[in-house]
């Protein structure tokens, strides 16, 4: 098991390149998580909803999708509330308190997910959540050692170096463990390192001597790392993946919602040195400049949408789409685009609830109206979209029902009907369906109808294939595999 001394420590990509590593040796290996926190999720082959963390993990271990590689999914809809996902299907919303109370009825269905991942794996690789050094939270733990313990598991540590202090991370969390789970730890990793590592050689042995832990390897900064999908909105609070400005350079402008999620969405724009994806945080105005305005998926479209007004980016969007430019809504982004949304059973929370009898006014670029539902659409998506006549494939991903005049001019033609609009001047667009622009050929349609130029020359899942290969001989290059395989064992 893969812990972590702290939140964006690497675990996550850790697991993937150990996962991809394993499995080019010719090892049947799998993720597990037993539980996540995020709004990036991914649609399985079982037909629920997992971490987009542990898709990538599968991915990287050449894994058919499951539930549960991720049993137990938190979807952060208020700053103290979150619907709760149990082997990929929502149980409902709880508060943070609530869920917690919840816990203890959560290890067996945790419990359960892991023998089924472990039936036929020669490995599973488990990543821990946050830090098990949160002794506040560890009555009921499900994520770090109170699954350790109840499923007998090794635990390895992984520590970021890149934000100081890694050495009281290690020896804080050693420190406040109990006996019992540091039983449990076979040594660490020093993760995101940058410069000349011999100049850690005497950390290393005032770790030995404050905890007795052992080193299993300095591993460097892996600057690829932005070109794999993002787990956490973290990632867009860092600015990864932003280009300078450049002339010539197609530039999506992307708010930053609240609840933004699925963003992985943007990711294959942003790999195209052509294009430049500007995240707009809050407070500044969208750039007047921008060939694309791209409203995003979200976790709490009304929320989301109160927080856009507020923000005055509505004002910004129609001032963009009456000087002709194109804007895009992807799955609550799309809902945001209709002329009303409703929620009449609150089904995103008190704040909600407390407007059900009301219908919120969209943005009114589309002829379409939403209700949101309890009942959620979880399933994988194929298909040709109407204005380029490419083909697409993807998921979709939501709660609620669209409905509108704007539907006799769709989107996208599915294997199984129709998703999405386009509004009568054809620079308005949204459709539910997520994952478009990894389509090599639509993407490329799409970009060079806004300005010519050579794209999609790669292939997007090339690449992200690449780069998983890349990061394996990353971690080989820089860990005690041997010490690592020994451990695991």
């Amino acid at each position: 098991m893969v812990q972590g001394t702290g939140s964006d420590v690497g675990k996550s990509l850790i697991v993937a390149g150990l996962c991809r590593l394993f499995a080019n040796r010719g090892r049947t290996v799998r993720p597990f998580k037993p539980q996540n926190m995020s709004n990036n999720a991914a649609v399985t082959e079982d037909g629920g909803e997992i971490g987009r963390a542990q898709a990538l993990q599968a991915q990287a271990a050449r894994q058919p999708l499951s539930v549960h590689m991720n049993p137990v999914l938190l979807k952060p809809q208020t700053e103290i509330g979150a619907q709760v996902v149990v082997h990929g299907k929502v149980r409902g919303n709880a508060k943070a308190r609530d869920y917690h109370a919840m816990k203890p009825e959560l290890l067996a269905a945790v419990l359960d997910s892991f023998a089924v991942v472990r039936d036929g794996a020669d490995l599973v690789i488990v990543e821990g959540a946050g830090s098990p050094a949160e002794v506040n939270l560890r009555a009921g733990d499900i994520a770090n050692m109170g699954f350790a313990l109840a499923a007998q598991v090794p635990v390895v540590l992984v520590a970021d170096i890149d934000r100081g202090g890694v050495i009281a991370s290690l020896v804080g969390t050693w420190d406040l463990m109990t006996e019992e789970e540091r039983a449990c730890v076979r040594g660490y990793v020093i993760n995101k390192f940058r410069g000349d590592v011999t100049l850690f050689d005497d950390a290393i042995n005032i770790i030995r001597d404050r905890t007795g832990m052992r080193c299993f390897g300095v591993v460097p900064h892996f600057a690829a790392a932005c070109l794999l999908p993002a787990e956490d909105a973290v990632a867009l609070d860092a600015g990864a993946g932003q280009k300078q400005t450049a002339r010539g350079r197609i530039r999506i402008a992307v708010p930053r919602l609240p609840r933004i999620a699925n963003f992985d969405d943007l990711d294959p724009l942003n790999a195209e040195d052509g294009v430049e994806v500007v995240i707009v945080e809050a407070g500044a105005v969208i750039p007047a400049d921008a060939d694309v305005i791209l409203i995003p998926g979200s976790k709490a479209t009304l929320s989301d949408l109160a927080a856009l007004r507020a923000e005055g980016w509505d004002i910004d969007i129609l001032a963009h789409h009456r000087r002709g430019g194109v804007v895009v809504g992807l799955c609550g982004g799309y809902q945001m685009l209709g002329r009303t949304v409703a929620d009449p059973d609150g089904v995103e929370g008190a704040a909600a609830a407390a407007t059900a009898t009301a219908t919120v006014p969209g943005l009114g670029l589309l002829e379409v109206d939403t209700v949101i539902g309890a009942a959620k659409t979880l399933r994988p998506a194929a298909g040709r979209d109407t204005i380029f006549d490419q083909a697409i494939t993807g998921y979709e991903m939501h709660m609620g029902e669209t409905t509108g005049a704007g539907l006799a001019r769709p989107w996208l033609v599915l294997a199984d009907g129709t998703d999405g609009a386009v509004s009568a001047c054809g620079r308005v667009m949204g459709a539910y369906v997520h994952g478009l622009f990894a389509a090599d050929d639509f993407r490329a349609a799409f970009l060079s109808a806004l300005r010519a130029g050579d794209y999609a020359a790669a292939s997007h899942a090339a690449r992200v294939e690449e780069t998983l290969d890349a990061l394996a001989e990353h971690l080989e290059a820089h860990l005690d595999m041997d010490g690592l395989d020994a451990a695991f064992a």
